[in-house]
């Protein structure tokens, strides 16, 4: 009979301890949301809604740590990517062909027509040494292009409004490879997207940008720039841009072909109304 309180009492106690290891599961879930997973699909969705947004001010260091405002590169358009130093292989081998395709671009609309920036999205790790780092690494040296680092909240904003997602993983960040061009005003204009994208898929955009004119331009600044807009052509065999004048010279010759035509035509018929008047 003096069993029967000490069982029940053990009884008792671990029904209180079950309660306890209830609660604190019940709290931990509670206070630990759901990790967000990266999809595909709505990565592109946001990414391409964000064409058309004008930029708001945003605040970096280069990587020599100097202070640069996003304002500062305004009057030209912009490539922005945006990459992660600890990557490994994609963000290098993205980098890599974007440094290809921007001195094909260069050959050919000028080195100073536009600029490119790389900004590190992982604020922790991406510092102004290691975006320094990063650069030489990848043998990027070029005069119009600056490796950019800010703090998160900078980049949680800037990514943001360039429709740009990126979440943690095992493996470092799971994000889309988006290069995004802006034109001068820092309005999103076109993102091409992958890790070896197609040549034209940015420099087309870019050419219209660079040629397409401005209300400001004088006349001569004007035809120019259209001829050079018809004229810079994409040769798919040696996968780079020249200028093709052929093009224009052959349209010339029609046009003055065209005009010998009709001035024969118009003095015949002026010949042949004076024979008809004798």
């Amino acid at each position: 009979m003096k069993k029967l309180p000490r069982v029940l009492m053990l009884l008792l106690i671990s029904l209180l301890g079950m309660t306890t290891i209830a609660e604190e599961m019940s709290a931990k879930g509670h206070q630990h949301k759901p990790t967000p997973s990266f999809d595909r699909k709505t990565a592109l969705d946001i990414s391409q809604s964000a064409i058309g947004s004008q930029l708001d001010e945003y605040h970096f260091f280069t990587s020599q740590g100097q202070p640069k405002k996003l304002s500062d590169y305004r009057g030209k358009p912009l490539i922005v990517s945006l990459i992660y130093t600890s990557c490994y292989h994609i963000c290098p081998t993205t980098t890599k062909h974007l440094d290809k395709v921007v001195g094909k671009a260069q050959s050919v609309l000028g080195e100073d027509t536009f600029n490119v920036v790389t900004i590190g999205f992982d604020a922790d790790n991406d510092t102004a040494d290691a975006m320094r780092i990063f650069a030489k690494q990848q043998s990027v040296n070029e005069d119009n292009w600056d490796f950019l680092s800010s703090d998160k909240e900078t980049i949680r904003q800037f990514a943001k409004q360039l429709g740009f997602q990126f979440f943690a993983s095992p493996q470092g960040f799971d994000h889309l490879v988006q290069t995004t061009l802006l034109d001068k005003n820092g309005t999103v204009t076109r993102q091409v997207y992958g890790i070896q994208f197609e040549t034209p898929h940015l420099v087309e955009p870019l050419k219209q940008l660079i040629f397409g004119g401005e209300a400001d331009q004088s006349l001569f600044q004007e035809l120019s720039n259209k001829i050079r807009l018809f004229c810079t052509v994409y040769d798919p065999n040696s996968d780079s841009y020249l200028f093709d004048y052929s093009i224009f010279v052959g349209l010339f010759m029609g046009l003055t072909l065209g005009g010998l035509m009709i001035f024969l035509f118009i003095r015949e018929w002026r010949y042949s109304k004076t024979a008809r008047n004798r």
